[in-house]
């Protein structure tokens, strides 16, 4: 490129004189200014989604935010500072500098900040804070190598969220009284496994009473809120050791029967031996993570799984396969899923499934009889215009065997996607919700199948109001997982908080197998938010559930419901109110 010269005319004053004197002709070369170009990928703290704030006259120079930022979006560098002042009783410039401590932060993209706030929780003084810059231009500068952007830990962008234009709108009264919460004895329960119509139950009446003849298809009862599928590679293990804490807790203690899945990439040793296996749901994915040891385990097994969940599609990323990178395979997760170190790439869909019916015949028949028929036996899928098919053919499921429908919906989290699927791909639940259950009641079959139904339910922390208006439009349950990593100390959000679940470098021990991170993680602390809310919840269930007068879960029971928006309250078949 070519230097480019810069002059500037500036005005001499002339003592207030009325004109300017003109400059004589200097015939010297000016001094150039060259302006190099600037690469367009060439990062500064204002390119970067988070901008950080310090204040150097507070500033104790302890270190503690350097060493706590996990991302390396901080570091501590030496700087030079000036200071010009008169000593004297003549005005004369003095120069003073001095070498001091900062802290300054680092432009490069793959070590950006994410806004995680850790810096600001450890500072003794205050001293330092992320600001979201929303003039930004990541998206820009973060595709370096050819890589597209991943992230972990955020949903869809979404203009609305249906659920809070929902109500329940019709309050028994005078002519049906409703119930009263703290008093009346409530059923919250829902079934997992196959159900069969009245005149299809394997029994006969001998002498006045009811014999059982034939086989009948396992099913569990279980509380209708349970813990989605995130498996123990993805969560460090004190995270998900916590949960299956909490788990035994609200079954053993509480007498709440809550179930977790597992999900994909096998189970430990001893939870698989143990009699604490009932209250789990463990699921088989695309890549068959830890299954060899699943299988081998099933000889000492000292009782049966609450269920086996087979997962084709997840909402967040639909028809995208599962990711673990490198960095979180660790030697316990080598272990477990029988790998090397390695990133652990899920197919986008089962090998060797073409068709639904082969889906029933291969999977649920091999997995139905690897446990005897003694275990009901799920399927998981994304929500998509294809769901109702899928649902349909699952129906007529002629040996029985197909124990519930997980539908999951676009605005469910993921710990690894690519931005481009999160925004870009995907169906919300709760039309896809409807329109199943509706097709199961034109066939006379609701019930039969169980649907489950997850996809941003509690984002906003009122998991029991989500979950009763999903049952409500015909859920049997909800499944939810990020609402518990929040009540861990999760600090992402849908506002790009963080959301680095992907990267192995939780700040707070959540989403890692970095053992200096894990160690930031109290188990029992965790394991008694989760229980507690948990018991929370299910109180308010109760004072939803009251007021319409049910004492029994209100599946399908959608006259409960208004809508404030007219749009939503056809496409949903609700009642319309303004």
């Amino acid at each position: 490129m070519e230097a480019v010269t810069l002059t500037t005319r500036v005005p001499v004053r002339n003592n207030g004189s009325d004109t300017l004197p003109m400059p004589a002709r200097d015939n010297t070369p000016k001094r150039a200014v060259v302006i190099k170009p600037t690469f367009v990928r060439e990062a500064h703290s204002i390119d970067l989604p988070w901008k950080i704030e310090w204040n150097s006259m507070t500033c104790i120079r302890c270190g503690s935010c350097v060493a706590t930022c996990t991302f390396g979006a901080i570091q501590a560098e030496l700087q030079k500072q000036g200071q010009t002042f008169s000593a004297g009783p003549v005005p004369k410039p003095v120069d003073n500098s001095q070498i001091v401590l900062a802290i300054k932060q680092v432009n490069d993209p793959k070590h950006y900040c994410r806004g995680c706030m850790m810096c600001e929780k450890v500072c003794p003084t205050n001293s330092i804070r992320p600001v979201a810059n929303e003039h930004h231009r990541f998206p820009l500068l973060a595709r370096q190598g050819g890589s597209p952007i991943k992230r972990g830990g955020r949903a869809h962008h979404i203009p609305i969220r249906v659920l809070d234009y929902i109500k329940v709108g019709r309050i028994s009264q005078m002519t049906d009284p409703s119930l009263d919460a703290a008093r009346h004895t409530f059923d919250l329960l829902t079934p997992l496994g196959r159900g069969l119509p009245a005149d299809q139950l394997p029994f006969q009446v001998q002498d006045g009473k009811l014999v059982p003849k034939g086989w009948m298809p396992p099913m569990r009862w279980i509380y209708p809120i349970l813990i989605g599928d995130m498996s123990v590679g993805a969560l460090s293990w004190r995270m998900w050791e916590a949960l299956a804490l909490a788990v035994a807790y609200l079954n053993e203690v509480c007498g709440l029967p809550v179930r977790m899945c597992t999900g994909e990439g096998g189970v430990p040793n001893r939870l698989l031996k143990s009699e604490y296996l009932k209250y789990f749901i463990i699921q088989i994915a695309s890549g068959h993570f830890g299954w060899n040891r699943i299988i081998k385990a099933m000889p000492e097994m000292v009782t049966d799984p609450a269920g086996i969940l087979i997962k084709i599609g997840q909402g967040a990323k639909p028809g995208d396969g599962g990711f673990l990178p490198a960095e979180k395979v660790v030697s316990h997760i080598q272990a477990i899923r029988g790998v090397p170190k390695a990133d652990l790439l899920s197919p986008p869909n089962h090998q060797g499934l073409y068709s639904i019916e082969e889906s029933v015949q291969k999977m649920f028949l091999s997995m139905n009889a690897a446990f005897k028929f003694r275990v009901p036996v799920a399927i998981k899928v994304a929500a998509s215009s294809t769901s109702v098919a899928v649902f349909n053919n699952l129906i007529r499921d002629p040996y029985h065997i197909v124990g519930g429908f997980f539908l999951d919906g676009i605005q469910g989290g993921t710990g690894a996607a690519h931005e481009v699927s999160l925004d870009h791909t995907g169906h919300p639940i709760l039309s896809k919700l409807r329109d199943c259950y509706l097709a199961a009641v034109e066939q006379g079959k609701q019930g039969q199948i169980p649907l489950f139904a997850g996809g941003g339910f509690g984002d906003t922390g009122d998991l029991a109001a989500d979950a009763f208006k999903a049952i409500c439009l015909g859920a049997n349950g909800v499944f939810a997982a990020k609402i518990w990593l929040q009540l861990a100390g999760c600090v992402g959000n849908e506002k790009g908080r963080c959301n680095a679940c992907n990267t192995g470098h939780c700040p707070v021990g959540i989403c890692t197998q970095d053992p200096r991170l894990v160690a930031r993680l109290d188990v029992d602390a965790v394991a008694q938010n989760i229980v507690d809310y948990f018991l929370a919840l299910d109180a308010e269930l109760k004072k939803l559930m009251a007021p319409i007068g049910n004492s029994t879960l209100p599946i399908g029971r959608s006259d409960a419901l208004i809508a404030m928006d007219k749009g939503i309250a056809e496409r949903l078949q609700i009642a319309y109110a303004c």
